[in-house]
């Protein structure tokens, strides 16, 4: 028996069973290259959602979207499983991290060639989307597209070596000749004219425009249908259920065309898929984007010998150029109308079409795909025998170190219908404390940082229209003032909550409105900002006024344009400036005579103000005076030693060492980010890592502050011992810590490669 020329080869990427495009694309070259080589086959998967899928054993390793940690396990899986080839599918949407900026992870530790497979090639990137794309350019060996234009495009806007890159065309399955008369019997549609479109269902496949076409088309030829197959593509479920389908059938029924269009809502396979296609006269891809690069739907009907009308994207343009299909403006039912009518006349036009797309199709099957993909997978392997490096060995200081991974168990645990509860013993949520504003604030930010970082989920949604709810109900509209406290029978225990409840209500609503796209929420959260923005500048206390200027930058992400909120930051910032001008000296700077609790959000919100205003006079006092709390809470051994709460600490004076509190961590966390962004200057990248690890046992008294069994954290760090109840301040704390420090390894990730970009 002949030997494999390749030992074993891995595909990265999605995979069927999941239901996309790209998922389908990789299992079919998967299938053909185990046909056309022999070769053991690996896959490797990305999974859009944490319970995965139910995958064929080819599957080996598993990568979760959004967890960086994994693409970092899945090179070390690959390069210690004999691999000596991995072939990359990529799309920027199917990665974790800023534009899929996660996959360089993964690459950069690869040992082995990488022929990546573009299905996007953008001419107009984003300043993000064009440094991820030269990096993955640049650890890519060899590169494949599958049109002239994406070939094109990488060479003009990318400046790539054209003979980096590998032109081949989309696979399409063999198919049998049928009698197409049979299939439309099949079918009960042997009297009708049928246009078919299939695909998953989103608004960017234009299918409202042929709807709006088949009146005229109907008055011509009044046997017409017009099939539309396919489930609505999964993601979109996610977000916004079916809208988008029951808004097609609503046109269909306003339209008076009901008659006339057939919706089939599920995820077909592939034979059945080519008895549908067989069984239509002519095949319409209305789609939106003029710079889809491939349409795995449009090369299927194609191949398969279908008369296809289609907008002008990029793959459409070039597989039905010279007549070899219809081009029709986008947005245009006129056009399609007129187009439809035009081929369902014409039978030798619409037959000859068939024929010259049948006969171009031939070239177009896996078995000749395969041969392709082998081709460029032998050439990468000499490119990279001959290019290759020694391997370096990455020691701890060279890489990012790992964090815990998300466990939202406890916080499920503390919160109940009304909102989040505010103690617990040990584990257990302690209903007698009840509620406060306080904490069901810092869970709404936690949702929607989660959202924001991709780890939105049915429980997490839920949560975060409770926590919202809570705040609604607590906004008092008559004072323009929020409560604080309210009992377990939710009675509320004050007329008025305190200051820091303003400001910390505020925060949260302002981070809705700049940062969260669940539906409502940011309409919600701006009424009410508004109304409680004035009793936040009507305070006294300077932690208020640096929570309310961290709000309002938020708030101020999506309402750039609200010169009142951004006058009233400007307020706020000019009170801490002069608080820091009367009190600050050279051994002592600062804004008050004493450090006491939640201290880096003063620095903190000087810095965003600064970063807001191009003000580098508050950014430097912001920095200066943050650097000087990071000397203040460095204990003897070089860990993070956060200011006791039993004294804090006042000029002159000792500061104090306990009771150590999770929320003063998680201040300095989010504040040295923040210095970090504002500075580019490495010492902030290693405090937030140095406040973050007290979390993990590199504190006083080198125990573990985060209980990885629960999800929860203790509520803090006392002389001798560590307070063992999970409360919902400390827990947030830690919670809010971990998903700001995968923020911060997603950027380190997106500097590297821009850095990398630039330097090129």
């Amino acid at each position: 028996m002949t030997k494999p020329e390749f030992q074993k080869i891995a595909f990265v990427g999605d995979y069927l069973p999941r239901k996309c495009g790209i998922a389908t694309f990789t299992h079919d070259l998967r299938t053909a290259i185990v046909k056309a080589s022999g070769a053991p086959c690996m896959v490797v998967p990305v999974n859009d959602i944490v319970a995965g899928y139910a995958y064929d054993k080819e599957v080996q390793f598993e990568i979760i979207e959004q967890q960086l940690e994994d693409y970092h396990a899945a090179a070390d899986f690959l390069n210690f499983s004999n691999v000596d080839m991995v072939c990359l599918q990529h799309e920027f949407g199917i990665y974790g991290g800023p534009c899929g900026s996660h996959v360089l992870a993964l690459l950069q530790d690869l040992r082995m060639p990488v022929v990546t497979t573009l299905h996007t090639v953008l001419s107009e990137p984003s300043q993000t989307q064009r440094a991820v794309m030269m990096q993955l350019i640049e650890l890519s060996t060899r590169l494949v597209v599958m049109t002239e234009r994406s070939r094109k495009t990488l060479v003009e806007t990318y400046a790539v070596d054209i003979h980096k890159v590998d032109l081949i065309a989309h696979g399409i399955p063999t198919v049998p000749d049928t009698d197409q008369k049979v299939l439309k019997e099949q079918f009960n549609v042997e009297e009708k004219a049928v246009a078919l479109t299939f695909g998953l269902l989103s608004p960017g496949k234009g299918i409202e425009h042929v709807l709006q076409a088949i009146p005229e088309i109907v008055s011509r030829f009044p046997n017409f249908i017009y099939l539309v197959l396919g489930a609505t593509h999964p993601s979109l479920i996610r977000e916004q259920g079916e809208r988008y389908r029951i808004s097609l059938e609503r046109m269909a029924k306003e339209l008076g065309i009901t008659k006339h269009v057939s919706f089939y809502n599920r995820f077909v396979e592939l034979e059945e898929l080519t008895e549908f296609i067989g069984a239509a006269d002519l095949y319409i891809t209305p789609y939106l984007n003029v710079q889809q690069a491939v349409s795995g739907t449009l090369a299927y009907a194609f191949g398969c010998g279908q008369a296809v009308i289609s907008t002008p994207y990029w793959h459409a343009e070039e597989l039905l150029a010279d007549g070899r299909g219809v081009l029709v403006p986008f947005a245009d039912p006129p056009a399609i109308a007129r187009e439809v009518i035009g081929l369902l006349a014409d039978d030798d036009r619409r037959l000859a079409m068939r024929k010259q797309a049948h006969r171009l199709g031939r070239s177009m099957t896996w078995d000749h795909v395969s041969q392709s993909y082998l081709a460029s997978f032998r050439q990468a392997r000499e490119e990279h025998r001959s290019q290759r490096k020694p391997l370096a060995v990455r020691t701890l200081d060279e890489q990012p170190l790992a964090l815990p991974q998300m466990q939202l168990g406890h916080l499920d645990r503390l919160s109940d219908s009304t909102g989040i509860v505010q103690h617990a013993i040990y584990t257990i949520p302690d209903h007698d404390h009840g509620y406060c504003t306080d904490d069901n604030a810092r869970a709404l930010i936690l949702t929607v940082l989660l959202e924001e970082l991709g780890k939105d989920s049915p429980v997490v949604h839920s949560l975060a229209s409770r926590y919202a709810a809570f705040l609604n109900v607590a906004f008092n509209r008559d004072t323009a003032r929020f409560r604080n406290f309210m009992s377990f029978d939710r009675c509320w225990l004050e007329d008025d909550g305190s200051d820091d409840s303003q400001g910390r209500a505020l925060w949260a609503l302002g981070t809705c409105v700049g940062r969260s796209h669940r539906g409502g929420m940011a309409a919600w959260a701006s009424e009410i900002f508004q109304l409680a923005l004035p009793a936040c500048v009507a305070t006294s206390s300077p932690r208020t006024w640096a929570l309310g200027i961290i709000g309002i930058h938020e708030y101020l992400r999506r309402s750039g344009g609200d010169r009142s909120a951004a006058a009233m930051s400007q307020k706020l910032a000019d009170r801490l400036l002069e608080m820091y001008d009367r009190v600050a000296t050279d051994e002592w700077p600062w804004f008050e005579d004493i450090a006491t609790y939640n201290n880096p959000k003063l620095s903190h919100a000087l810095i965003v103000h600064g970063r807001r205003t191009a003000d580098q006079r508050s950014i430097d006092i912001g920095v200066q005076s943050l650097r000087w709390l990071c000397k203040q809470q460095l204990s003897p051994q070089g860990r993070f030693r956060p200011i006791g709460s039993n004294g804090f600490s006042r000029e002159g004076r000792k500061t104090a060492v306990f009771d150590q509190q999770a929320i003063e961590v998680h201040a300095m966390v989010s504040a040295s980010i923040e210095a970090y962004a504002a500075t580019k200057d490495p010492f902030w990248n290693e405090q937030a890592h140095l406040a973050f690890d007290w979390f993990l046992g590199r504190n006083d008294l080198g125990q573990p502050i985060y209980d990885a069994s629960t999800g929860g954290c203790f509520d803090g760090l006392m002389e001798g011992q560590v307070n063992q109840n999970q409360g919902a301040e400390s827990t947030l704390a830690f919670l809010l810590s971990l998903v700001e420090m995968r923020g911060l390894s997603a950027t380190e990730r997106f500097t590297s490669a821009s850095s990398k970009q630039l330097s090129s």
